[in-house]
Parts: C-alpha cells; structure tokens; sequence
C-alpha cells in the first residue's frame, strides 16, 4: 500500500471518529433519549475496560490459563481488592503493578 493511500485511511478514520463522536455531542439536549437507554448507558465505561482487560488476565498463548502460576491473574485480582477497599485509582494501579512486578520475579 502506498504511503498516500496509507495517509488517506488514516484521515477518513480519524474523521469517521470526530464525526461519530460530534454527532452525540451535537444532539445532547435536543434528543430525548428512553430511560432504559440512559440506564445502560452507564455500563458501558465497565463494559469496555471488563473486555479490554479480562483477554490480558485470563488467557496466554490463545487459550484460556487459569493457575496459580498465572502472575496476570493474580495481580489483576490484587488490583480489584486494593480497588474495592480503597476507591482509589492511584493505589490501585500501584498495588497492582507491584504485585505483578513481584509475582513474575517469583514465578
């Protein structure tokens, strides 16, 4: 593919996006969404980074691996208990990483 080929996608995607994203922008206050809508609305934030992440946590090497010996796992689910106890994004991450720093120089 050629180098302007290559910069006309990229352009046509970034401008697909703005335009997606600017059209819920644009109608915010003239559309009356349902209320089942707005509800499920609020899940999709959690939805996005549950299916972003749960990939990395429970699988390697394109197959489900769920074992003591998965040092992912286990940080991730140091990760949501220092997240549950603490509601704190900054110790969360922190906690997490450490843990998985630590768990691959054991395991």
């Amino acid at each position: 593919m050629s180098q302007m080929t290559l910069l006309w996608v990229f352009i046509g995607a970034g401008l697909a996006t703005f335009l997606i994203r600017l059209s819920f922008i644009a109608v915010e206050g003239r559309v009356r969404l349902p209320a089942w809508f707005r509800t499920a609305l609020q899940f999709v934030p959690a939805a996005m980074l549950s299916a972003l992440i749960a990939p990395d946590l429970l699988m390697r090497d394109g197959a489900v691996f769920v074992s003591p010996h998965n040092a992912r796992l286990i940080a991730g689910v140091v990760a949501i208990v220092i997240a549950a106890r603490t509601r704190s994004v900054g110790w969360t991450i922190a906690g997490g990483m450490a843990a998985l720093i630590a768990l691959e120089a054991l395991i």
